[in-house]
């Protein structure tokens, strides 16, 4: 066992505990996490500490006395309809009245909106109005069975983690904590006083760990028991609005915001939409001061010789590590929570930055974020630490972490020996691989694989949250198999290849998502520049994957606007009158691992029925037979290559199926023989500095193997979730 690069969190009237599992798990800095605290025999141990602090959250006797400097953000109605020429709506209806309340000083008339969303019409401002005693505003001149919605600005009277954990950790009395609006000159100058005082008043602590700068993602909470977690998006800037900075806005870009550009007909604006340009201007806009601003606060922590860590998960807005604009914070370390391999990529591969280290799963709390007993009766989590381990390994064999830890109580450990060695052996392993990309890097196709979708490198290595919450989208699955592969990836958006074609480095383009979605594209299809860029770069030898509905958009006869390069197309109705092409499946590179009982297996749960084969120009290698749906289809296109899949979903044998599939884009398929295992469940890296060879099962079942190498093939046996390593020279 090597010691170092683990971050413990401790627990006051723990310390034993804290210190022998500091000794245990080889760990080299201790920190506090939500609801606990350190005590001066864990401070005067010696042992680096980290201090986490939420800014917005920190001032809570000041935001009580100033409840008009709270954050705010626009909500909507339930649409309901007008049996008669009035109406009336109670705004707050549905929501979760300890988080959201109507601040009664706002100009309502200037902020509000009511709409007929039956007719798609804003009903005129004087035709409605606000009843500030019942809290009703009472619509004038309606029409009967038309549909109508208020827009509002309401105050978050509840910050959304210290409410999660709150009610997570049943913590009754504790006093709930208020988001204070860092907009106003008032509330930065006190926090900016309360970071001085408490980096004077922490001498122990060595990196000041931000929970955040200064929005969370986007949570929305409802009345229904049933329906609690009415909206998330952890890419969203909903809860940067507020009066001053609407006013801002409107100084800054000479037009005015209002509440349909966030409310957006009650869809909102998720990340997985395509954004408008206002939207786009209001991040452009918000992310200026949150750097600005963040900046003075890391100036602050510097000024007292200690180091500023941002935690990126709580905080999205304005805090994008692969913005470009992230080395203007001047953090010294990014720290990553983590349930599966593209978020480890995610926190790997940002520059601005140091030190990179990863907050492992489960989290030290009785329950998971399903409720799901973990340091609770029933609860395993040993299993679940095992289990995510197995998920974040894929990608530390391809790029370097620098640390590991964990948060949460410590004491909850005491009961659960078992959890206790699991994660001794995650350090040691986790040290055995940082230390091989020590002056190493792993062998690489060098194939640069460029991910096509509306937010381009903002959005490099996720959709906007974990896997689990969306697992319906391609893309996140994408991601995950990429994780763990020997490629280079990026991400461009449409724009840029409509302006600047794709760049010239790029090898392989992926579009992988649903009609009208930011991954598939939506509009931006219409334009016949970016179709023809495409076109262009696939043709000269380029190679191009499509997952689900590429490129779709019902304009110019086809549903995939690239449907003449992939050589299928979706049927939605449009073309049922055309007999459709009587294809014949046949044999091909991607799949000639695979017997065909395994070809006949292939089936992603996302998947996209109906698509269809335009002529016999395409390959067509995988297809439902009961529905002739095709499933995997590959074309050659002039001196390129195009292959298209009906969806996509993580496993090991989908993963080594897009391995296979980038080859023969790529025109590469030689490459199938360099480090490469027999089974889809072992993954190896090789390190030639060292002459190393990793191999990991990702499967709970022991593997028997063969890894193919340039100088043949190794037999090699893998334990279940094990790591194998070798020596070649």
């Amino acid at each position: 066992m090597k010691k170092g690069g683990f971050t413990l969190p401790g627990e006051a009237g723990y310390e034993k505990l804290t210190l022998e599992l500091c000794e245990k798990w080889g760990a080299d800095c201790i920190r506090d996490s939500d609801g606990t605290v350190l005590s001066d025999e864990i401070l005067s141990s010696g042992i680096p500490i980290y201090s986490t602090i939420c800014l917005v959250r920190s001032i809570n006797g000041w935001a009580k006395e100033n409840p008009d400097k709270l954050q705010r953000c626009f909500l909507s109605s339930d649409p309901k309809h007008a049996t008669g020429n009035t109406l009336e709506i109670d705004p707050l209806e549905k929501y979760f009245r300890p988080q959201m309340t109507i601040w009664r000083g706002d100009d309502k008339k200037k902020l509000w909106e009511v709409w007929d969303r039956t007719s798609g019409e804003q009903i005129d401002k004087e035709k409605w109005s606000w009843d500030e005693e019942r809290g009703v505003v009472t619509i004038n001149e309606t029409i009967p069975y038309h549909f109508y919605t208020v827009s509002f600005m309401a105050t978050r009277v509840w910050e959304e983690i210290s409410m999660y954990n709150h009610i997570t950790n049943d913590w009754g009395d504790r006093e709930r904590l208020l988001a204070v609006e860092p907009r106003y000159p008032e509330a930065q100058e006190a926090l900016l006083s309360y970071l001085d005082e408490w980096c004077r008043s922490h001498p122990a602590t060595k990196v000041v760990r931000f929970t955040s700068l200064f929005y969370n993602f986007t949570w929305i909470w409802g009345a229904d028991e049933r329906h609690r977690s009415m909206y998330t998006d952890w890419g969203s800037y909903d809860f940067a609005v507020n009066p001053p900075a609407l006013d801002e806005f409107e100084a800054e870009y000479s037009y005015r915001l209002t509440a349909e550009d966030f409310i957006n007909m009650g869809r909102r604006n998720p990340t997985h939409n395509p954004p408008t340009k206002h939207y786009r201007d209001w991040m452009e806009f918000t992310g200026k001061f949150v750097r600005a601003f963040g900046k003075k606060c890391i100036d602050i922590v510097h000024s007292y010789g200690k180091l500023a860590y941002m935690f990126y998960d709580d905080t999205w807005i304005g805090t994008e590590p692969w913005s470009g604009y992230y080395g203007e914070f001047g953090f010294d370390g990014l720290i990553k929570c983590v349930f599966n391999a593209f978020e480890a990529r995610l926190c790997a591969g940002v520059k601005e930055v140091k030190t990179h280290e990863l907050r492992l799963h489960p989290y030290l709390f009785p329950t998971g974020l399903g409720g799901e007993p973990t340091f609770a009766p029933g609860g395993h989590p040993e299993r679940d630490a095992k289990r995510f381990w197995a998920c974040v390994r894929r990608a530390l064999l391809r790029v370097k972490i620098d640390r590991i830890g964990l948060g949460g109580y410590l004491s909850l450990t005491e009961s659960f020996p078992e959890f206790r060695d699991e994660i001794e052996h995650i350090a040691d392993e986790f040290r055995t691989l940082r230390d091989l990309h020590e002056n190493d890097s792993p062998w690489s196709t060098e194939i640069h694989v460029a991910v096509l979708h509306s937010w381009g490198s903002l959005r490099t290595w996720n959709c906007a949250g974990h896997m689990h919450e969306h697992p319906e989208l391609p893309l996140n699955h994408i991601y995950e198999a990429l994780a763990g592969q020997p490629f280079e990836v990026s991400a461009i958006s449409f724009e840029d290849v409509e302006k600047n074609g794709v760049p010239e480095d790029v090898d392989v383009i992926i579009n992988a998502g649903r009609e009208g979605d930011a991954w598939s594209g939506g509009d931006a299809w219409k334009s016949a520049a970016l179709k023809a860029a495409i076109c262009e770069f696939v043709a000269r030898g380029g190679g191009i994957i499509g997952v689900s509905e590429p490129s779709a958009l019902r304009c110019g006869g086809r549903h995939f606007r690239l449907a003449d390069i992939f050589g299928v197309d979706r049927e939605v109705g449009a073309t049922i009158c055309h007999e459709k092409y009587k294809y014949e499946r046949k044999p091909h590179f991607i799949t000639a691992e695979m017997t065909e009982e395994q070809r006949r297996g292939v089936r992603f749960h996302n998947h996209t029925p109906g698509v269809y084969a335009l002529s016999g120009d395409a390959d067509i290698i995988l297809s439902d037979e009961a529905t002739g749906d095709i499933i995997m289809s590959a074309r050659e296109f002039e001196a390129g290559r195009a292959v298209y899949m009906s969806g996509f979903t993580y496993s090991s044998e989908d993963a080594r199926l897009l391995y296979r599939s980038l080859l023969y884009a790529a025109g590469r398929e030689e490459l199938e023989s360099s480090y490469m295992a027999k089974s889809p469940y072992v993954e190896c890296a090789y390190f030639p500095k060292s002459g190393t060879l990793v191999a990991i099962n990702s499967s709970k079942v022991d593997v028997a193997t063969e890894i193919k190498t340039p100088n043949g093939s190794i037999p090699v046996n893998v334990s279940g979730e094990g790591t194998v390593i070798l020596k070649l020279s």
